[in-house]
């Protein structure tokens, strides 16, 4: 079992890159955007034989008053877990993920995978809490549209009628502000502006920053993607008021979606959303079918599943002050506070 260290980066990222079953989270990037972001201590194990990779791991410790004590896949990422050719690679990894557990006292630890890692264990256990939405698209845009239920489509056709455009920054400033007003808007704390650009410079062509403008240049929305093999994942994003009177989130989405298509992507991964929000809506209208997520989790100094949720009537107060709090001062306290979500 080894430690990844900077020199090995490389060597991890060729064994991600070519395991199927292995996700854009599980790249070795993730560990110092997640440190210098955040301050959060990971550990990124794996095990080699004959000086072959054979599988991975990256763990972050979360400890947080409000959140509890937790050891598990990078926060903030919606996949993680172990990625090994083979069982026994795989047991390793679990081996050292318990013993860390044990080691550092933590209430629980979590592997977020698009199928269980131990559907047989009793020891894990899972909750329906997240779904994903992901869909294979064409290179015709013509099919594409088409594909889109009518409503959202008229939507979509409404941003195009209103001359809306989308730019690729090279920058997260745009993309910042609109996040920003969005999230604060939804009464969710914002994470800091670093952050973004930690992951423009860290993942380079495989991280894009698409803004969507009106035809005299206002800012309607952005949202910040990843490309990964054939898929494209919109992974931060964020509107103005006026997005709403433009179709401007709609058109953004799109805009996206044509791009991607012309670049070789042909499958959508609209990401993850809790069951009963807004953004669970939202996805649906578009025509995509939510896949549960079978998060997998192992108790250890805390004795019930983590419940990390927004509609839980115990963070709806925090919500309903967050969204009365002024814009600058929400953008300044929200990182402190971020950190603690994962």
């Amino acid at each position: 079992m080894h430690l990844l260290q900077p020199q090995d980066y490389a060597r991890w990222d060729a064994f991600v890159r070519a395991l199927p079953e292995a996700t854009f989270f599980h790249l070795s990037g993730w560990q110092p955007v997640i440190e210098r972001s955040f301050g959060i201590k990971t550990w990124f194990y794996y095990v080699e034989q004959d000086g072959q990779i054979q599988g991975v791991l990256p763990l972050a410790q979360v400890k947080s008053r409000l959140f509890g004590h937790s050891l598990g896949a990078m926060p903030f990422c919606v996949y993680g877990g172990p990625a090994a050719t083979s069982p026994a690679a795989q047991a390793l990894l679990d081996e050292a993920a318990d013993k860390l557990a044990r080691e550092l006292g933590a209430g629980h630890l979590e592997y977020r995978g698009m199928q269980r890692a131990h559907p047989d264990d009793a020891s894990w256990h899972t909750k329906e809490l997240y779904v994903t939405f992901r869909k294979e698209i064409s290179g015709d845009d013509e099919i594409n549209l088409n594909a889109i239920p009518r409503k959202q489509r008229a939507m979509v056709r409404k941003g195009i009628k209103l001359g809306l455009r989308g730019e690729v920054d090279d920058n997260v400033d745009r993309m910042f502000e609109a996040y920003a007003n969005s999230v604060h808007r939804l009464g969710t704390p914002v994470f800091p502006k670093k952050y973004f650009a930690l992951l423009q410079q860290t993942f380079g062509d495989e991280c894009e920053v698409r803004t969507i403008v009106t035809e005299d240049g206002k800012l309607v929305a952005a949202v910040l993607s990843f490309y990964w093999r054939d898929e494209v994942v919109p992974y931060y994003g964020g509107g103005m008021d006026l997005a709403r009177s433009v179709a401007g989130n709609d058109f953004m989405y799109w805009n996206l979606m044509q791009a991607a298509a012309a670049r070789g992507c042909r499958l959508f991964d609209f990401g993850r959303s809790k069951l009963g929000t807004g953004a669970y809506d939202f996805k649906k209208n578009w025509g995509f079918t939510a896949q549960h997520l079978p998060y997998e989790y192992k108790l250890y100094a805390a004795d019930s599943l983590p419940d990390n949720n927004p509609l839980n009537p115990k963070y709806q107060l925090f919500i309903k002050m967050w969204k009365k709090l002024p814009l600058p001062l929400a953008n300044f306290m929200g990182p402190y506070i971020v950190r603690n979500l994962g």
